[in-house]
């Protein structure tokens, strides 16, 4: 399937979800996350839970990291450029959702791409290769190209993997893994 029909296909999917069984299956894949040999780094990049999309909810996550004691960076994304500013989140770091609803930083210290060391990165579709869908405006990809070369791309889905994305691009950046409820996959 093209990148277009399954972001239509899981859109659609996710949409059938109820709150509370994503409220569920996001804190089985919390904690299916503390099973990955990720955890001796210092850096590690996520993005706030957009639940009007009904999307993986990173509240669990950012539990498990802040009692690991870990740097939490998220982002404002910059829509002209497409690029993404990202800031360490502390308890001064204001939250707020954009007019896309997606809930970012106001203020905080600066960090850059080639500081992190984990990206936990948003998609509505993979496949067996690590490649992802995500919502079509390439802010992930971009950010991802920035980073150091060995940056851990992890993935979150409540669905299993599709067999094949049959319209991968060269500047499309894959997965190291992706984490389901009930399984991590390794790419």
């Amino acid at each position: 399937m093209t990148k277009k029909e399954l972001r239509k296909k899981y859109k659609e999917l996710r949409n059938d979800l109820s709150f509370d069984v994503i409220e569920d299956l996001s804190l089985q894949i919390a904690n299916q996350a503390l099973k990955l040999p990720i955890w001796n780094f210092e850096n590690y990049h996520v993005f706030l839970t957009i639940h009007e999309h009904k999307e993986v909810q990173t509240d669990y996550l950012l539990h498990i990291l802040n009692g690991k004691d870990k740097n939490v960076i998220v982002s404002k994304s910059d829509f002209e450029t497409r690029t993404m500013n990202h800031v360490l989140l502390t308890d001064n770091v204001t939250i707020k959702k954009n007019e896309w609803n997606i809930p970012e930083p106001q203020n905080g210290f600066s960090v850059a791409d080639n500081q992190i060391d984990v990206v936990f990165v948003p998609l509505l579709a993979y496949d067996v290769f690590g490649n992802r869908v995500g919502y079509g405006k390439g802010f992930y990809d971009l950010f991802l190209s920035k980073c150091k070369p060995n940056v851990v791309k992890i993935g979150f889905s409540f669905f299993n993997p599709e067999p094949v994305i049959s319209n991968v691009f060269s500047e499309d950046i894959r997965l190291d893994y992706c984490i389901t409820p009930t399984n991590t996959i390794k790419f």
